[in-house]
């Protein structure tokens, strides 16, 4: 599916429909030194075998993109959930 790179929308900090700059969310890189991921490791060493089970077959064949929205006069940064498809293109 094609998205407009622009689209005029509703700003909730300029309180009134302004355009705003379309961008696909992309995630982090994770921190390797986190709490949780070295609990996790802790976990997955010595006895005791896998901690968690691996997942072995995924449900599902596509993911909700989440779309990045910047406005253009104060530019807020607005997500909005996508629908469920395969591959979503800004053109």
């Amino acid at each position: 599916m094609k998205m407009p790179k622009e689209m005029r929308t509703y700003c909730p900090k300029c309180k009134s429909h302004t355009d705003h700059q379309v961008s696909l969310y992309k995630k982090g890189k994770d921190r390797a030194m986190a709490i949780g991921n070295r609990r996790h490791e802790r976990d997955e060493h010595g006895y005791g075998g896998q901690k968690f089970p691996k997942l072995k077959r995924t449900a599902k064949t596509t993911k909700k993109q989440l779309l990045r929205l910047t406005c253009r006069t104060c530019d807020t940064v607005v997500y909005r959930l996508g629908i469920r498809l395969r591959k979503l293109e800004i053109a």
